[in-house]
């Protein structure tokens, strides 16, 4: 068991998926009041994280919610005003004035009369919908009402929403592919980080004495196998109830900004290092003494409601290891946005249930087990060393959004071989923390462990020099944003494509390190290189802060086929939608999904425009267009099979 841990030292986190953005599905019925009176339903189904505003905003804001009901042929009169839910009312970040949303699901109710028999009623409804960093373009649906039938007619109104989003199916089918894998690979991350919380000396000394006292407690073999699963479910229950606090607390929709945010990203360094710092051995996290003895005194209850409350005794005094890791969990899943943090807590907390019920039904299993001792300490340090690793990440999405240049990714990758050089250092026994026990020997399980680690911080070391580093692609920044872009100590003018010097370059452009791909990040200037050297043009709708973004340019833009379109055939147009420079005061225009408010910033103005043109807001967004602007294929998404993405760049490319 303790080698799950080699298992989470190589662990990477992703923080943006690609995602094609069709949020609002609309639906409609019919409630029959009497021969002539009906109440019109509309219900909106919305997205996880996104907000549909109310019929009602301030000026300046959102564009409202609107209901049209076709009357052309004086069949009906309306009774009154379509009347909607309470909703919520915040303080919205994006348009930063307070505003009446829904989220989850919204119904709109309008009463009629009939005054001529008709089988079928139209409308239109007209909505905005946004998250805490972005806005889709407003959008008008046809809505279709059958009074005869009296029930929902979603298949018209679904068809309208499907056409309203300018997307092909296919892309689609690939977001909610990638949507569904970062669920699964949190799910995943959790379950073994639940595992790693087994082996902490807070839960490790449990499982034999909270399963002999059910085997003990309980009348027959098969009523303590009972008892240990539903203390198991209870665990469960405690852990995901925690996680649909987050959620609830903050809103699924304020999740969805934290990959990007500059100050949650500061808040989460700090709280990652804290944690760290604890599991090293500076202090312990722990819940008030009070809480423990109230939830002691209920677990001697009996019954369902008195092994709940041993479940929950449980989660509080192991709080001092686990709180770490779960808060850990808690600030990797947020950033997911969503329904993430609740899928993590599933996972942790079935990792952490399943020995309890698995050993109360083989209790001969526990004589397997071995024995606590120091090992149990060295599990907490190690887990301390890697939130130490992960809480540079964060530090480091700041640094980037903020373009601050501080942490560069030399810097990174030294940070990184520090940490983890020091981790081998400690499991071979040359550093001693508090809490160590005595180290006589080294066991094999510590030194093949420590023999990974530190082959992991010699891979990294070429890093400093320019080496790629793909295994761990997703966390250092890009290459080019570095002090030398090709390494430590190598300055290395222009190859290959088409300038083979700096001073080659076009103006406006640079060359993306190693590979020497020219790139722009003026949507305008390079547009008319292109013009002027007959190529099409790639869009690449990017973010300093996505993960995904720096996996398909170390992963699959480095290999022969496709960087040589890059280099070649095409002219690459980088738009940061998280670059955080202000815009020029000539640039400062009206924002068109924003009534009344300004675009500040440059990624502002990339964020709309993909918004706008493109109708969608993830990153990365791959777009390959000719001189009259006009797309060329469809624009995919996060596409990390090499040979669909060369495929689809040379389909680009024959069609100019």
């Amino acid at each position: 068991m303790k080698n799950i841990l080699i298992v989470l030292a190589f662990l990477t986190f992703g923080f943006v998926n690609s995602q094609v953005l069709d949020p609002v599905k609309w639906s409609t019925s019919v409630e029959k009041l009497s021969d002539t009176e009906y109440n019109l339903i509309t219900t909106a189904k919305i997205d996880s994280g996104w907000h549909l505003y109310s019929q009602t905003v301030p000026e300046g804001g959102p564009i409202a919610t609107t209901f049209i009901y076709d009357n052309s042929e004086e069949t009906f009169t309306l009774k009154g005003n379509t009347i909607e839910e309470a909703g919520h009312t915040i303080e919205d970040p994006v348009f930063e004035m307070e505003i009446k949303f829904f989220e989850g699901e919204a119904k709109f109710i309008q009463k009629i009369n009939v005054s001529k028999p008709t089988p079928t009623l139209l409308g239109f409804v007209e909505f905005m919908v946004c998250d805490d960093t972005r806005c889709l373009p407003p959008t008008e649906i046809e809505l279709e009402f059958h009074l005869e039938e009296n029930t929902a007619s979603a298949a018209s109104a679904s068809k309208a929403s499907d056409a309203s989003t300018g997307v092909e199916k296919a892309v689609k089918n690939t977001s909610d592919s990638a949507s569904n894998t970062g669920l699964l690979s949190i799910f995943f991350i959790a379950f073994l980080s639940g595992f790693a919380a087994l082996l902490t000396p807070c839960v490790f000394p449990m499982i034999p004495m909270t399963v002999s006292f059910f085997t003990k407690q309980s009348k027959n073999k098969a009523a303590g196998i009972k008892n240990a699963i539903i203390y198991g479910v209870s665990i469960i229950v405690i852990y995901v109830l925690l996680g649909s606090a987050v959620t609830g607390i903050f809103g699924a929709s304020a999740l969805n900004a934290l990959s990007t945010n500059v100050w949650f990203n500061v808040i989460f360094f700090v709280l990652l290092v804290v944690f760290a710092v604890s599991f090293l051995g500076a202090f312990e996290i722990v819940l008030p003494n009070s809480w423990a003895n109230k939830v002691d005194s209920q677990a001697d209850r009996g019954g369902l409601v008195g092994i709940f409350f041993m479940a929950l005794a449980l989660a509080i005094v192991s709080f001092s290891c686990t709180g770490p890791i779960v808060g850990t969990l808690l600030v990797e899943s947020a950033s997911k946005g969503g329904i993430a943090p609740i899928i993590g807590m599933f996972g942790f907390s079935l990792a952490i249930a399943l020995p309890f019920a698995l050993f109360a039904a083989f209790p001969g299993w526990l004589n397997s087990l071995p024995k606590s001792g120091g090992w149990l300490n060295t599990v907490k340090v190690v887990l301390g060393f890697l939130e130490l690793a992960l809480a540079f990440k964060f530090l480091s999405n700041a640094d980037l959004v903020l373009q601050l240049h501080i942490l560069e990714r030399e810097v990174f990758v030294a940070i990184w071989i520090a940490v983890f050089g020091t981790l081998a250092f400690y499991l071979f026994g040359k550093i001693q923390l508090p809490h160590d026990s005595p180290l006589p020997y080294i066991s094999v399980g510590r030194l093949s462990l420590g023999l990974i680690v530190l082959s992991f911080t010699i891979y990294m070391i070429p890093g400093l020099w320019g080496a790629p580093l793909n295994i761990i692609s997703a966390f250092p920044p890009p290459q080019e944003y570095s002090e030398s872009p090709y390494g430590v100590g190598f300055s290395k003018l222009g190859s290959g494509g088409s300038a083979s010097t700096h001073g080659d370059l076009p103006g406006g452009a640079h060359l993306l390190a190693p590979h020497d791909i020219i790139a722009f990040d003026d949507y305008d200037t390079g547009l008319a290189y292109a013009k002027k050297v007959g190529k099409p043009v790639l869009l690449d709708f990017t973010g300093w802060a996505c993960v995904n973004c720096r996996k398909m340019e170390q992963n699959v833009w480095p290999e022969p086929a496709v960087l040589n379109i890059l280099k070649n055939d095409v002219v690459l147009i980088s738009l940061y939608v998280d670059d955080k420079r202000e815009l020029e005061s000539d640039e400062i225009v009206a924002s068109q999904l924003k009534p009344g408010k300004k675009l500040k910033y440059i990624g502002q103005k990339w964020s709309e425009m993909q918004t706008i043109k493109y109708k969608s807001n993830s990153q990365p967004f791959y777009v390959i267009i000719d001189h009259n602007e006009e797309k060329l294929v469809d624009p995919v998404g996060y596409t990390p099979d090499v040979d669909t993405y060369h495929a689809w760049l040379e389909e680009g490319v024959n069609k100019f």
